[in-house]
């Protein structure tokens, strides 16, 4: 099957090319009354829309003015997050729904986080690289009511356009012929809270996300591995393996492939859980039941491991 992006995406860069008075091609605009619309003709619209233009900065352009509504139900997603690092892993869940083929991938260092982007076209690559870039950055600022901006942007490519326009453009340092395309944060950003986080709504969307990701027969096994465990948080390697048709080993090695591990991934699960848990419930006792520990205190000594305090203070800052 060919790679696919969301109307919603497709629109947003259409509108965006309207505003700026570029020529469109009829049977592009007709296209976008599909749910779905082929990358192939993607190419052609980029094709076409920057050899009208001739602006060298227009990907730049273009994906600062996209919205959090062109992300489709993806953006809603993010924004009901409840924090900044929770929506950074639901984009890296989530981001087939946007785009097909392309895919971001989490790196954290000491002092940094780098949100690298691993584009899956070649028409117009460094023009659509910027717009995608561009806008995550908007989305960042957007979402955290301008409590978080990238500490850097990274572009493999050579700038297209005087360097010091790409910094007035996305108001942060930029590097370029960099090793990979990518968005760097300092660790403490992923605490920070997001202004319309809203756990009721969070949840519903991941229900209709994960649907639409099994529609589109996208979804990693990692994401599948989290499926399966934010359903049944008792569950352990070899239970979810057999739901997904592996063995354990088979498992290991598949999610080895992915750069992530059973363990690590049941770790994310169960404190994203933890954390919203401690939220709503009054007791200890049920949290831990919930989540599958033997006690409140095996469960507050994961808790703390996880999060660098207990419960009870977590519950205070909360």
């Amino acid at each position: 099957m060919p790679h696919t992006i969301t109307v919603h995406y497709a629109q947003g860069i259409l509108q965006a090319a309207q505003r700026l008075g570029l020529p469109l091609p009829a049977d592009l605009r007709a296209e976008t009354v599909e749910a779905r619309i082929p990358l192939h003709s993607q190419d052609a619209f980029w094709d076409s829309i920057c050899a009208a233009s001739g602006d060298p900065l227009l990907g730049l352009r273009l994906g600062s003015a996209l919205q959090v509504g062109h992300l489709d139900m993806v953006g809603a997603l993010l924004m009901s997050c409840e924090h900044f690092g929770e929506a950074l892993e639901a984009l890296l869940e989530y981001y087939p729904i946007i785009a097909e083929g392309s895919e971001f991938q989490l790196e954290q260092e000491p002092a940094q986080v780098r949100l690298v982007y691993r584009p899956s076209y070649a028409v117009r690559r460094e023009e659509r690289v910027e717009a995608a870039l561009a806008s995550l950055v908007h989305l960042t600022r957007w979402i955290t009511g301008a409590q978080v901006s990238p500490a850097a942007v990274a572009f493999a490519h050579q700038a297209r356009g005087e360097a010091r326009f790409y910094g007035e453009i996305l108001a942060c340092p930029v590097t370029f012929d960099a090793a990979q395309n990518a968005l760097c944060f300092a660790v403490g950003d992923l605490g920070v809270p997001l202004i319309q986080a809203n756990a009721l709504m969070r949840e519903h969307l991941r229900a209709l996300a994960d649907a639409q990701l099994e529609r589109l027969g996208a979804q990693s096994l990692a994401g599948r591995v989290q499926q399966l465990l934010r359903q049944n948080p008792r569950w352990g390697k070899e239970k979810v393996a057999e739901q997904l048709e592996l063995s354990g080993r088979h498992l290991n090695r598949k999610l080895a492939d992915e750069g992530t591990s059973f363990k690590l991934l049941r770790e994310q699960v169960l404190h994203a859980m933890a954390e919203q848990l401690l939220r709503d419930s009054p007791r200890l006792s049920e949290v831990a039941e919930r989540l599958g520990f033997s006690d409140e205190s095996a469960f507050a000594k994961a808790f703390r491991r996880w999060s660098g305090m207990t419960p009870g203070q977590f519950r205070q800052g909360a």
